[in-house]
């Protein structure tokens, strides 16, 4: 499959460009296509992902994440910078993604709209960078469109790009419409606006959620057309067994996806089967695979 050529935005600095287009080239595998490793649920969801029926015991301890990280074929492994400067001094090879900001789910939306505040400055992550030589390849950060508080995470969004950008890093959001003015999540057409804001945002990458349905594929390239330039990459949802996992990925990137974040379906595992089940994800949403292709590197192993 073809690379899909990387767009510098204007505001990347003339001295940054370079470091803009290695680190966008690293997170897409060259191909213009994101396989994001997610590990920021330690937060969003509490232990409830790690700790449980059908949970990997190894699952309950965060190195877990890095140990999956280090071994399997992902474009960047997302998490907290906190969890990066305890454990990247074990892993200094893992390209990561630091997510700016988080919240957890005990506050429910019959409670309060939601809500999630940039915990630390794209500065001090470049900093951390630098002077570790750790393997930041950019940043991530949340949105609930549709919150009666939009404006303050929107405002916080535009100000992260321009200063990631300004570092040579880029930029994914994620946009999730969500609050009570939003009937469905999952409407297609509300997804389709989300990724647009995104664009409007100067976001690199937006990941959204798949829209539900049987005409979800065509649904989907509303959403596609909406983000412009801006690539969309999918979220992975909760757990599945591998074949349909793959089979709704390749249904996603045949839509026009560029790319994929998968956490639960990776780490939820014991370490070989996450590891071979990266190496899965990653030939479907970088290398163009089939499902079939890609099932036999699942079985083949992790040396593959």
């Amino acid at each position: 499959m073809e690379g899909i050529e990387i767009v510098v935005p204007l505001d990347v600095p003339r001295e940054e460009r370079e470091r803009f287009l290695d680190n966008s080239r690293a997170l897409t595998g060259g191909k213009g296509r994101v396989m994001l490793f997610a590990g920021d649920q330690k937060v969003e969801h509490l232990n409830d992902d790690f700790h449980g029926e059908g949970i990997a015991p190894d699952d309950g301890d965060p190195e877990h994440l890095f140990r999956i990280a280090s071994r399997g074929r992902i474009g960047a492994f997302a998490t907290q910078l906190g969890l990066i400067a305890r454990y990247a001094m074990d892993y200094p090879d893992v390209p990561y993604v630091v997510k700016l900001n988080s919240k957890t789910n005990l506050v429910k939306l019959n409670q309060a709209e939601p809500l999630s505040r940039q915990w630390v400055a794209v500065d001090q992550v470049a900093r951390l960078r630098d002077a570790n030589n750790i393997r930041v390849l950019g940043v991530g950060y949340t949105v609930y469109l549709g919150s009666e508080h939009e404006a303050i995470m929107l405002g916080e969004a535009a100000q992260i790009v321009h200063r990631a950008h300004g570092f040579g890093l880029p930029v994914i959001l994620w946009m999730y419409p969500r609050g009570r003015a939003v009937a469905d999540e999952r409407d297609p057409h509300t997804i389709a606006g989300a990724a647009g804001v995104a664009a409007c945002l100067g976001s690199d990458f937006a990941k959204v959620n798949y829209p539900s349905g049987p005409d979800a594929q065509e649904r989907f390239r509303e959403a596609i057309r909406a983000a412009g330039r801006t690539g969309v990459i999918c979220s992975g949802g909760g757990r599945m067994e591998v074949s349909p996992f793959l089979e709704r990925l390749h249904e996603q990137i045949a839509a026009g996806a560029l790319g994929s974040a998968t956490g639960r379906n990776i780490h939820q595992r014991p370490l070989d089967q996450a590891v071979r089940f990266c190496n899965a994800v990653y030939a479907v949403t970088v290398e163009g695979a089939s499902v079939q292709d890609a099932m036999e590197r699942y079985w083949e192993g992790p040396g593959t």
